[in-house]
Protein backbone atom coordinates (compact mmCIF):
# COMPACT_ATOMS: atom_id res chain seq x y z
CA UNK A 1 0.00 0.00 0.00
CA UNK A 2 2.84 2.39 0.83
CA UNK A 3 4.39 1.76 -2.60
CA UNK A 4 1.09 2.64 -4.31
CA UNK A 5 0.74 5.75 -2.17
CA UNK A 6 4.22 7.00 -3.04
CA UNK A 7 3.67 6.25 -6.73
CA UNK A 8 0.47 8.29 -6.71
CA UNK A 9 2.25 11.20 -5.04
CA UNK A 10 4.95 11.07 -7.71
CA UNK A 11 2.46 11.02 -10.59
CA UNK A 12 0.32 13.96 -9.39
CA UNK A 13 3.02 16.64 -9.96
CA UNK A 14 3.62 15.27 -13.44
CA UNK A 15 -0.07 15.46 -14.28
CA UNK A 16 -0.24 18.98 -12.87
CA UNK A 17 2.73 20.09 -14.94
CA UNK A 18 1.19 18.61 -18.07
CA UNK A 19 -2.06 20.51 -17.45
CA UNK A 20 -0.17 23.75 -17.06
CA UNK A 21 1.42 23.57 -20.52
CA UNK A 22 -0.68 22.14 -23.30
CA UNK A 23 1.13 24.26 -25.95
CA UNK A 24 3.48 21.49 -27.00
CA UNK A 25 5.10 23.42 -29.86
CA UNK A 26 6.66 26.04 -27.60
CA UNK A 27 10.17 26.76 -28.83
CA UNK A 28 12.53 27.51 -25.96
CA UNK A 29 16.12 28.68 -26.52
CA UNK A 30 18.91 26.66 -24.96
CA UNK A 31 22.22 28.35 -24.43
CA UNK A 32 23.07 30.44 -27.50
CA UNK A 33 20.23 28.95 -29.55
CA UNK A 34 17.87 31.60 -30.91
CA UNK A 35 14.15 31.48 -31.38
CA UNK A 36 13.09 30.93 -34.97
CA UNK A 37 15.04 29.56 -37.89
CA UNK A 38 18.75 30.32 -37.70
CA UNK A 39 19.37 28.95 -41.21
CA UNK A 40 17.65 31.93 -42.87
CA UNK A 41 20.13 34.05 -44.85
CA UNK A 42 20.24 37.68 -46.00
CA UNK A 43 19.60 36.75 -49.63
CA UNK A 44 16.53 38.25 -51.29
CA UNK A 45 15.84 41.00 -48.77
CA UNK A 46 13.61 43.82 -50.00
CA UNK A 47 12.26 46.86 -48.17
CA UNK A 48 8.81 46.88 -46.61
CA UNK A 49 7.82 49.62 -49.04
CA UNK A 50 8.87 47.44 -51.97
CA UNK A 51 6.81 44.60 -50.49
CA UNK A 52 3.71 46.80 -50.33
CA UNK A 53 4.31 47.99 -53.88
CA UNK A 54 4.35 44.38 -55.09
CA UNK A 55 0.81 43.82 -53.76
CA UNK A 56 -0.99 47.18 -54.10
CA UNK A 57 -4.46 45.87 -54.86
CA UNK A 58 -4.69 43.55 -51.86
CA UNK A 59 -4.96 46.53 -49.48
CA UNK A 60 -7.74 48.35 -51.31
CA UNK A 61 -10.53 46.70 -49.35
CA UNK A 62 -10.96 44.34 -46.42
CA UNK A 63 -11.06 40.54 -46.59
CA UNK A 64 -8.33 39.97 -49.15
CA UNK A 65 -5.13 37.97 -49.06
CA UNK A 66 -2.51 36.71 -51.50
CA UNK A 67 0.01 33.93 -50.95
CA UNK A 68 3.60 35.09 -51.37
CA UNK A 69 5.24 32.72 -53.84
CA UNK A 70 8.54 34.59 -54.32
CA UNK A 71 11.57 33.78 -52.20
CA UNK A 72 11.76 37.27 -50.69
CA UNK A 73 12.42 38.57 -47.18
CA UNK A 74 12.10 41.76 -45.19
CA UNK A 75 14.37 42.98 -42.42
CA UNK A 76 13.51 45.52 -39.78
CA UNK A 77 13.16 46.28 -36.10
CA UNK A 78 10.26 45.59 -33.76
CA UNK A 79 8.30 48.72 -32.86
CA UNK A 80 5.23 47.17 -31.23
CA UNK A 81 4.65 43.94 -29.31
CA UNK A 82 2.35 42.45 -26.68
CA UNK A 83 4.33 43.61 -23.67
CA UNK A 84 1.30 45.21 -21.95
CA UNK A 85 -1.51 43.44 -23.74
CA UNK A 86 -2.79 46.28 -25.94
CA UNK A 87 -1.35 44.60 -29.03
CA UNK A 88 -2.62 41.02 -29.01
CA UNK A 89 -1.10 38.15 -30.99
CA UNK A 90 0.54 40.64 -33.34
CA UNK A 91 3.75 42.58 -33.61
CA UNK A 92 4.90 45.41 -35.84
CA UNK A 93 8.12 45.49 -37.84
CA UNK A 94 9.52 48.69 -39.38
CA UNK A 95 12.50 49.48 -41.58
CA UNK A 96 13.78 52.77 -42.97
CA UNK A 97 10.97 52.88 -45.56
CA UNK A 98 7.72 51.57 -44.03
CA UNK A 99 6.11 49.28 -41.46
CA UNK A 100 3.78 46.28 -41.46
CA UNK A 101 1.77 44.27 -38.91
CA UNK A 102 2.49 40.54 -38.52
CA UNK A 103 -0.23 38.23 -37.13
CA UNK A 104 0.85 35.21 -35.05
CA UNK A 105 -1.22 32.92 -32.85
CA UNK A 106 1.13 33.20 -29.90
CA UNK A 107 1.17 34.98 -26.56
CA UNK A 108 4.20 36.46 -24.83
CA UNK A 109 6.16 37.32 -27.97
CA UNK A 110 7.61 40.39 -26.24
CA UNK A 111 9.83 37.94 -24.35
CA UNK A 112 12.00 37.53 -27.44
CA UNK A 113 10.72 40.22 -29.83
CA UNK A 114 11.70 43.24 -27.76
CA UNK A 115 11.25 46.77 -29.02
CA UNK A 116 14.28 47.50 -31.19
CA UNK A 117 15.14 43.85 -31.86
CA UNK A 118 16.16 43.38 -35.50
CA UNK A 119 14.75 40.40 -37.36
CA UNK A 120 14.52 38.88 -40.84
CA UNK A 121 11.16 37.52 -41.98
CA UNK A 122 11.18 34.99 -44.84
CA UNK A 123 7.93 35.59 -46.71
CA UNK A 124 7.64 32.69 -49.15
CA UNK A 125 4.61 30.62 -48.19
CA UNK A 126 3.08 33.31 -45.97
CA UNK A 127 0.13 35.51 -46.92
CA UNK A 128 -0.20 39.27 -47.25
CA UNK A 129 -3.52 41.06 -47.04
CA UNK A 130 -5.51 44.06 -45.94
CA UNK A 131 -7.44 44.33 -42.69
CA UNK A 132 -9.52 47.48 -43.24
CA UNK A 133 -6.77 48.53 -45.68
CA UNK A 134 -4.15 47.97 -42.96
CA UNK A 135 -1.36 45.85 -44.52
CA UNK A 136 -0.71 42.65 -42.57
CA UNK A 137 1.24 39.41 -42.97
CA UNK A 138 -0.25 36.18 -41.71
CA UNK A 139 -2.47 33.36 -42.96
CA UNK A 140 -5.98 33.19 -44.46
CA UNK A 141 -8.86 33.92 -42.10
CA UNK A 142 -12.54 33.32 -42.92
CA UNK A 143 -11.72 32.50 -46.53
CA UNK A 144 -10.40 35.68 -48.09
CA UNK A 145 -9.45 37.59 -44.95
CA UNK A 146 -6.01 37.91 -43.37
CA UNK A 147 -5.43 36.48 -39.88
CA UNK A 148 -2.90 34.74 -37.68
CA UNK A 149 -0.38 32.16 -38.75
CA UNK A 150 0.37 29.35 -36.32
CA UNK A 151 3.27 29.67 -33.94
CA UNK A 152 5.09 26.70 -35.48
CA UNK A 153 4.87 28.20 -38.97
CA UNK A 154 6.07 31.57 -37.69
CA UNK A 155 9.16 30.08 -36.06
CA UNK A 156 10.12 28.51 -39.39
CA UNK A 157 10.00 31.89 -41.11
CA UNK A 158 12.00 34.30 -38.98
CA UNK A 159 15.49 34.84 -37.70
CA UNK A 160 16.71 37.24 -35.03
CA UNK A 161 19.86 39.04 -36.08
CA UNK A 162 22.78 39.68 -33.75
CA UNK A 163 22.54 43.41 -34.30
CA UNK A 164 22.32 45.26 -30.95
CA UNK A 165 18.78 46.11 -29.84
CA UNK A 166 18.11 49.68 -30.96
CA UNK A 167 14.60 51.11 -30.54
CA UNK A 168 13.18 52.87 -33.60
CA UNK A 169 12.67 56.60 -33.17
CA UNK A 170 9.06 57.69 -33.74
CA UNK A 171 8.16 60.23 -36.39
CA UNK A 172 6.09 63.31 -35.57
CA UNK A 173 2.44 62.55 -36.23
CA UNK A 174 0.48 64.56 -38.78
CA UNK A 175 -3.15 63.60 -39.39
CA UNK A 176 -2.75 64.59 -43.05
CA UNK A 177 0.20 62.28 -43.72
CA UNK A 178 -0.39 59.62 -46.38
CA UNK A 179 -1.98 56.54 -44.83
CA UNK A 180 -0.75 54.12 -47.48
CA UNK A 181 2.83 55.22 -46.84
CA UNK A 182 2.83 55.66 -43.07
CA UNK A 183 0.27 53.20 -41.68
CA UNK A 184 1.91 50.90 -39.16
CA UNK A 185 4.71 53.34 -38.29
CA UNK A 186 5.70 54.41 -34.80
CA UNK A 187 4.58 58.01 -34.24
CA UNK A 188 4.37 60.64 -31.50
CA UNK A 189 1.46 63.04 -31.07
CA UNK A 190 2.66 66.21 -29.37
CA UNK A 191 0.72 68.37 -26.90
CA UNK A 192 -2.63 66.58 -26.96
CA UNK A 193 -5.22 65.76 -24.30
CA UNK A 194 -8.00 63.21 -23.91
CA UNK A 195 -11.49 64.62 -24.41
CA UNK A 196 -12.98 62.20 -21.85
CA UNK A 197 -10.42 62.89 -19.11
CA UNK A 198 -12.38 63.98 -16.03
CA UNK A 199 -10.49 62.43 -13.12
CA UNK A 200 -12.70 59.34 -13.19
CA UNK A 201 -12.80 57.91 -16.73
CA UNK A 202 -10.29 55.19 -17.58
CA UNK A 203 -8.71 54.10 -20.86
CA UNK A 204 -10.96 51.07 -21.38
CA UNK A 205 -13.39 50.32 -18.53
CA UNK A 206 -14.97 47.35 -20.29
CA UNK A 207 -18.53 48.16 -19.23
CA UNK A 208 -21.63 49.80 -20.66
CA UNK A 209 -20.35 53.32 -19.93
CA UNK A 210 -18.50 53.35 -23.26
CA UNK A 211 -18.83 51.83 -26.70
CA UNK A 212 -16.71 48.69 -27.03
CA UNK A 213 -15.72 47.71 -30.57
CA UNK A 214 -13.96 44.38 -30.97
CA UNK A 215 -13.03 44.30 -27.28
CA UNK A 216 -11.51 47.78 -27.48
CA UNK A 217 -12.40 51.35 -26.54
CA UNK A 218 -11.56 54.33 -28.75
CA UNK A 219 -10.84 57.61 -26.97
CA UNK A 220 -10.91 60.94 -28.78
CA UNK A 221 -8.48 63.82 -28.37
CA UNK A 222 -9.39 67.47 -27.90
CA UNK A 223 -7.07 68.52 -30.70
CA UNK A 224 -8.61 66.29 -33.40
CA UNK A 225 -12.00 65.34 -34.73
CA UNK A 226 -13.11 61.78 -34.05
CA UNK A 227 -13.06 61.13 -37.80
CA UNK A 228 -9.36 62.08 -37.87
CA UNK A 229 -7.73 60.35 -34.89
CA UNK A 230 -8.68 58.01 -32.02
CA UNK A 231 -6.57 56.26 -29.38
CA UNK A 232 -7.49 52.59 -29.10
CA UNK A 233 -7.12 50.53 -25.91
CA UNK A 234 -8.05 46.89 -25.43
CA UNK A 235 -10.16 46.11 -22.37
CA UNK A 236 -7.53 43.40 -21.69
CA UNK A 237 -4.57 45.82 -21.72
CA UNK A 238 -2.65 45.96 -18.44
CA UNK A 239 -3.33 49.69 -18.26
CA UNK A 240 -7.01 49.55 -19.32
CA UNK A 241 -8.18 50.54 -15.82
CA UNK A 242 -5.76 53.47 -15.52
CA UNK A 243 -7.39 56.89 -15.39
CA UNK A 244 -7.03 59.14 -18.42
CA UNK A 245 -4.43 61.87 -17.66
CA UNK A 246 -6.18 64.61 -15.70
CA UNK A 247 -4.94 67.69 -13.82
CA UNK A 248 -6.70 67.54 -10.45
CA UNK A 249 -5.39 70.95 -9.36
CA UNK A 250 -6.60 72.90 -12.38
CA UNK A 251 -9.55 70.59 -13.07
CA UNK A 252 -8.79 69.92 -16.72
CA UNK A 253 -7.34 67.18 -18.96
CA UNK A 254 -3.57 67.00 -18.81
CA UNK A 255 -1.51 67.89 -21.85
CA UNK A 256 0.54 64.87 -22.93
CA UNK A 257 2.73 63.47 -25.69
CA UNK A 258 1.47 60.11 -26.95
CA UNK A 259 3.71 57.58 -28.71
CA UNK A 260 2.18 54.58 -30.44
CA UNK A 261 1.59 52.61 -33.61
CA UNK A 262 -0.42 54.53 -36.22
CA UNK A 263 -2.88 52.05 -37.72
CA UNK A 264 -6.08 52.40 -39.72
CA UNK A 265 -9.43 52.22 -37.97
CA UNK A 266 -11.21 48.88 -38.43
CA UNK A 267 -14.57 50.47 -39.36
CA UNK A 268 -13.33 53.67 -40.99
CA UNK A 269 -10.01 53.21 -42.74
CA UNK A 270 -9.70 56.96 -43.28
CA UNK A 271 -9.35 57.46 -39.52
CA UNK A 272 -6.00 57.10 -37.76
CA UNK A 273 -6.11 54.66 -34.84
CA UNK A 274 -3.19 54.99 -32.42
CA UNK A 275 -2.14 51.90 -30.43
CA UNK A 276 -0.34 52.70 -27.19
CA UNK A 277 2.12 49.92 -26.32
CA UNK A 278 2.78 50.60 -22.64
CA UNK A 279 2.16 53.19 -19.93
CA UNK A 280 5.40 55.08 -20.60
CA UNK A 281 4.12 55.85 -24.12
CA UNK A 282 2.17 58.67 -22.47
CA UNK A 283 4.43 61.51 -21.36
CA UNK A 284 3.01 64.30 -19.21
CA UNK A 285 3.96 67.71 -20.62
CA UNK A 286 5.16 69.92 -17.76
Amino acid sequence: MKAIKYLALAVIPLLFAACQDTEWDVITPKGDELYGNNSITDDGIITIRQLKEKYPNVFNTTDQNVKIEEDIKIKGRITGNDIRGNIHKQFVIQDETAAIVVDVNENGMSGYLAEGQEMILALKGLYIGGNAKQPEIGFPFNGNGIGRMSRSIFHQHFKLTKSPVQPVQPILFDEKMDKDEHCGKLVTLKNVSFADADGVSTFAPGDSSVTILGGCVNRTLNQYMESEVVVRTSTYAKFAANKLPYDEVNQRPRVVNITGIATRHLKNSDTWQILIRKESDIEIVK
